[in-house]
């Protein structure tokens, strides 16, 4: 669950959702600057579903009794999210070894990259578990992958590094689109036709509806992605009155607009 804040009301909008964000921008990804996507229809569903792990939990979303609301993404224990991303792999599988693969390649990374679980002798434990785990099924995917024609190129180390940052790109994208651009934000490590480079995000005059991106990463001249939310205009005491206040909370449909700078 992550949360956008229009007026007094916040709006819940859901990790599945923001996921498909990021898929809507993986459709469109790529031009002279910044090359293609390849394979590009299995790395736009790994960049669609890649917090499939997540369905579980927010079918039935905790409380932080802090707050009143359920707990954001960014608040779940260790030992919670290490289970949620251990099990999206397998809710990956059907979709295909490549989107598998992709899946468990983004958890791992975002374990790496932010390591605040590096605080806590126990969640050192059950993240560096974690960590051994699905490196292992990792490397079985790509001996698997790496022997069928279609797929050999992709298991590369450059290959599959390269559609992991990209598919951690249109992540950080979309967290920044759906929870609202309120300042300048820059991303680094944007995979490139010829390397990497750093993207930067603002609004336009201050609406979040609308916003520029430089440098310009997409095949056409602006971008438009749609995604839904719940407005949660109360907060609750307790778990059974949150998450009944969250299936009767109206839905909003909303849209960012991305053009060139």
């Amino acid at each position: 669950m992550l949360y956008r804040t229009i007026g007094e009301n916040r709006i819940c909008i859901t990790q599945p959702t923001h996921a498909w964000v990021s898929g809507q921008l993986a459709q469109v990804w790529g031009n002279e600057t910044f090359g293609s996507v390849t394979p590009h229809h299995a790395v736009c569903l790994g960049a669609e579903q890649h917090d499939i792990g997540w369905i579980p939990w927010e079918s039935a979303p905790t409380l932080n009794p802090d707050t009143g609301y359920p707990h954001s993404f960014t608040e779940v224990a260790p030992e919670v999210h290490t289970k949620l991303w251990a099990g999206a792999k397998h809710l990956a599988m059907p979709m295909g070894r490549y989107v598998a693969l992709l899946v468990s390649l983004h958890g791992t990374g975002l374990y790496e990259r932010f390591t605040h679980w590096k605080r806590s002798p126990e969640a050192t434990r059950i993240v560096e578990t974690f960590l051994k785990q699905e490196k292992e099924f990792q490397q079985h995917l790509i001996a698997q992958l790496g022997q069928d024609p279609a797929y050999q190129p992709y298991v590369m180390p450059e290959a599959y590094a390269r559609n992991q940052r990209l598919v951690a790109t249109v992540d950080a994208l979309s967290l920044a689109i759906c929870m609202g651009v309120t300042k300048q934000q820059q991303f680094e490590q944007v995979p490139s036709a010829t390397g990497e480079t750093t993207l930067t995000l603002m609004s336009i005059n201050d609406d979040l509806t609308q916003l520029w991106l430089e440098p310009w990463c997409f095949q056409a001249n602006e971008v438009t992605v749609v995604f839904e939310g719940r407005i949660l205009k109360e907060k609750a005491n307790n778990l059974q009155t949150m998450r009944d206040q969250l299936a009767k909370a109206p839905w909003v449909t909303l849209t960012a607009t991305l053009r060139p700078r």
